[in-house]
């Protein structure tokens, strides 16, 4: 079907009760167009010949806040040199656009789409770096909030002025009749800072439906004006020449009565056409879906092959999955949900293993509650575990969002320091420090070999540490997820190439991987992959398929030496001599067996297999 035909549709069925739909959609129709002659060609070019460009295998990720990593937009330019040294071609920068005064939740409490917080630089300083990166091959994604504004955007102040045209772009009501019912099956996002879904304007004598704070007022994706300006603000950010879009919080841009108000189907709809438009105008820009929920929701928001929505979905399952393996010395569960959820061609997970948010212990329960453990003692086992509460945890991570009522918390903290290196530099044990990098190392080498592209989050390539100079902050002090968002070391940085210190065994390990990783097709993001099971709970085998060859990947989330068995995996490789293209080891699938030593990773390949 014609794109334009197909979004049609979906805007007439999204909207058919709506008396605002036919004028609406023309207006859409003329944005687009207009945005599409306003292209500039050098992106008309990437349009041309790049629209999959996320698939590469040399696509190597790195998130960072601007103001924490080079202070502003213009200083970032010159860290170029730091970012080829260690090989990356993707930024995702964190939030940047112009934020309310104050507390803005890290940034995502947008007051103007379309310009920059003045403490960064301008919309030009902006694209002057977009045009710099984008001539040394390194690709731009920047988050766009697409569920709520912060109350201080237009929108939201003339809905205080009392204008009803503006008040329809938001969700409010008269009473608390309403509003009651919602708090009846609406789950609280942050219970601590922001208790219920709902806070009362008294110069408007409304509630208003507030998700995350009061101070981020929710969109009412009901009104197809506010579908209409927000389709219009993503393709004034893709014209200035970003690569990808992240679309934050998309589970809550639909709320019905008597539901949960995430996920619903709707939503589906409203995703698949912001894709539709986004093709129309920029092909070759991809919209990654930041989606954090149960694994067989996140999937969905890949859409299908015919009716594509995000061609990126973060792979939180993956992230869960990895500490759950390193706590428990126990790989059964990622084994099983690498193989549970297939997604479609047009679409790549992104996979990390932290990030700037807290860590959500969301994993599958089903798996759970089979292998004979109980998904509600397993949460509490994680949460202590690495809230730094359990007997002789590695784990210095910390405490969040502490739910009284069913004993629910969350989790903050660096990589590093959640693996254990904080606790063995406080203790000044030089074998637990090489034991954590090790830790830091075999994380870094799966999220490179797993199917999708890897990200980095920033300072984890250099060992960064809990910081806790946050409290000294008082727009900070309060939220204890800036622990793991400490401003850029650059004097460790340098340690990073002197050998000898663990800023180096670190860098330097994940710079050799993602040399070997951006030389070879197997690791395009499009081929398949499937777990293996060796008869090893502590092992996980991954399985990559390029042509009609097979690569496999072994990782020891022990620190005890294991043993496999390589009957199983002689059946399902396609060479009998494989070496491990990290470290030089021989591996002879004739043989009985193999042993791994304590956290050992492989990289196999058919031995002098060229697949450059």
């Amino acid at each position: 079907m014609d794109k334009i035909m197909r979004l049609k549709a979906l805007f007439q069925d999204v909207y058919k009760e709506s008396v605002l739909l036919d004028t609406t959609f023309e207006e859409l129709l003329v944005s687009i167009n207009s945005f599409k002659k306003e292209r500039k060609m050098d992106l008309l070019l990437l349009d041309q010949e790049q629209s999959d460009w996320y698939f590469k295998s040399n696509i190597v990720a790195m998130t960072l806040y601007i103001e924490l990593f080079s202070e502003n937009i213009n200083n970032l330019i010159n860290k170029l040199p730091y970012f080829k040294d260690l090989g990356i071609t993707l930024i995702h920068l964190m939030p940047l656009l112009k934020t309310r005064k104050g507390d803005n939740d890290g940034g995502y409490a947008v007051e103007d789409y379309r310009s920059i917080n003045e403490h960064l630089g301008s919309i030009e300083d902006f694209t002057y770096m977009l045009n710099i990166y984008r001539e040394n091959g390194i690709y731009i994604c920047i988050d766009y909030v697409i569920n709520h504004v912060a109350k201080e955007h237009e929108w939201a102040k003339k809905a205080l002025e009392k204008n009803k045209e503006y008040q329809d772009m938001f969700i409010m009501y008269d009473n608390d009749e309403i509003p009651n019912r919602f708090n009846q099956t609406v789950p609280e996002v942050l219970p601590d800072k922001y208790p219920g879904n709902f806070t009362y304007y008294s110069e408007i004598n409304k509630y208003v439906f507030t998700s995350f704070s009061e101070f981020q007022w929710d969109l009412n994706f009901k009104n197809p004006k506010v579908f209409l300006g927000m389709a219009e603000n993503l393709l004034y950010l893709a014209n200035l020449g970003v690569n990808m879009i992240r679309l934050d919080a998309i589970p809550f841009m639909w709320k019905e009565l008597d539901t949960s108000c995430r996920n619903l189907p709707m939503i589906h709809k409203l995703i698949e056409m912001l894709n539709l438009i986004k093709n129309i105008v920029c092909p070759s820009v991809a919209l990654l879906g930041e989606a954090i929920v149960e694994p067989h929701e996140i999937v969905k928001y890949f859409g299908t092959s015919h009716n594509p929505e995000c061609e990126i979905m973060y792979n939180a399952n993956l992230m869960v999955d990895i500490f759950n393996s390193f706590a428990t010395r126990d790989t059964r569960l990622i084994a099983i949900d690498t193989n549970l959820h297939h997604i479609p061609n047009t679409g790549s997970w992104m996979n990390y293993v932290r990030c700037h948010d807290d860590i959500g212990w969301g994993f599958n329960e089903e798996a759970i509650e089979n292998m004979g453990f109980s998904s509600y003692h397993h949460k509490q086992y994680l949460i202590e575990f690495y809230g730094n509460n359990f007997p002789n945890t590695f784990s210095s991570g910390e405490y969040y969002q502490i739910n009284q009522a069913n004993h629910d918390a969350r989790t903050n903290g660096t990589l590093a320091s959640l693996l254990g290196l904080e606790k063995a530099i406080l203790e000044n044990d030089k074998f637990k420090q090489e034991t954590a990098i090790k830790r830091i190392n075999l994380a870094h080498g799966l999220i490179l070999f797993y199917r999708g592209f890897p990200i980095l989050y920033s300072g984890d390539e250099i060992a960064t540490l809990n910081n806790q100079e946050y409290k000294k902050d008082p727009i900070k002090a309060n939220d204890g997820r800036w622990v793991h968002r400490p401003f850029f070391d650059w004097d460790r940085a340098k340690k990073r190439n002197v050998y000898g210190t663990k800023e180096y065994f670190v860098f330097q390990t994940l710079k050799k991987m993602i040399q070997i990783r951006k030389n070879n097709a197997f690791f395009d993001g499009r081929n398949l992959q499937f777990s293996l099971d060796v008869q090893n709970q502590a092992v996980f085998c991954l399985l990559r398929r390029y042509e009609d060859e097979l690569i496999f990947g072994l990782f020891n989330f022990s620190e005890h030496p294991q043993i496999i068995n390589l009957d199983t995996l002689r059946q399902n490789v396609s060479s009998f001599q494989y070496e491990d293209i990290i470290n030089g080891r021989k591996i002879d699938i004739n043989e009985h067996q193999i042993e791994l030593s304590p956290y050992e990773y492989l990289w196999a390949f058919p031995k002098n297999k060229e697949c450059e």
